[in-house]
């Protein structure tokens, strides 16, 4: 068994920046707990953060930003945290490898999991020229000819904010499922061309940039950028839940607004909490989470 001051679960942009954070207070025995996926392991590059105008991978993000936590003091483990609870005034974590740690405090920046069908060449494009979030990356398609991949109204939705962005859009309905008069008659509207049929392939040169994607009824649809948005992405809000934290009504953890305080002694960060789900956002809740966690330390030192 492991006991520190503070765990961190989870090893995404979220966490990274709370660890740095902590480790820089030089008071604090910190430890990240993390499986290794997210969606920042999904992106190739991210074109939308402070400093990297020509964009950067997740992967080397967080091989960055754990170098720079472990020259603070942080400890880091490949686990999956399957189950937390209370051990008197400790927080208790199980991992799949059979680890049990203990706790002060524990930030949960356990984010959420996008579906993304098995479409042969959908991921090497993630982040380089097909992307999930408008607000991140509506940019890269301005004036682009732009496929949207998706699933029924979350599609539809999607596409009717693209349509802001080009006037070249196509959204197909990957998975055929229903979508409502009112959307289909908002979308033509818009400008949104519509097809109802599955991807076979999505075409692309070496680099992930996407040049197209193949129908399984044979047909060939150009293309320059793209996006995706099938709806049912899983948020992994099991442990706050266990911890005691409110969960809302779409899965997500609430949490004190200033402090992000989701339970006692149970902070959260980053796409698992009630706000947009961008990388920038993460990285800045990381921080303001790892703040007030070491208030909270400091007080239980002086209690």
């Amino acid at each position: 068994m492991r006991e520190v001051d503070c765990i961190i679960v989870g090893g995404g942009l979220a966490g990274l920046q709370a660890a740095i954070q902590l480790g820089r207070y030089s008071a604090h025995q910190v430890l990240v707990i993390d499986a290794g996926e997210g969606r920042s392991t999904l992106c190739r590059t991210y074109h939308n953060i402070l400093g990297f105008p020509d964009g950067i991978s997740g992967e080397e993000l967080r091989a960055r930003g754990r170098m720079q936590a472990e020259r603070t003091g942080v400890s880091f483990e490949k686990d999956r945290i399957v189950q937390a609870g209370r051990h008197g005034e400790k927080i208790q974590l199980l991992g799949t490898s059979g680890v049990e740690y203990r706790s002060k405090t524990v930030l949960l920046a356990t984010g959420l999991s996008d579906r993304v069908p098995d479409i042969p060449g959908l991921t090497p494009t993630l982040g380089r020229t097909v992307y999930v979030c408008p607000d991140c990356d509506g940019y890269e398609i301005q004036d682009q000819r732009t496929v949207l991949l998706g699933s029924g109204e979350a599609g539809a939705h999607m596409a009717m904010i693209l349509i802001q962005r080009t006037n070249d859009l196509l959204y197909i309905n990957h998975e055929q499922t229903a979508i409502s008069a009112e959307l289909h008659r908002s979308m033509k509207e818009a400008g949104v061309r519509y097809l109802e049929a599955a991807v076979q392939e999505v075409q692309q040169i070496e680099d992930g940039h996407i040049t197209g994607v193949l129908t399984e009824d044979g047909q060939i649809f150009e293309s320059e950028r793209g996006f995706i948005a099938f709806g049912g992405n899983r948020v992994h809000y099991e442990l706050a839940e266990q911890l005691g934290a409110v969960i809302a009504d779409n899965k997500h953890v609430e949490a004190d607004s200033r402090s992000l305080q989701a339970a006692t002694n149970v902070w959260i960060a980053g796409d698992l909490g009630l706000h947009a789900e961008q990388a920038t956002v993460a990285m800045g809740e990381g921080s303001i989470a790892a703040i007030w966690i070491h208030k909270a330390l400091q007080q239980m030192a002086n209690d």
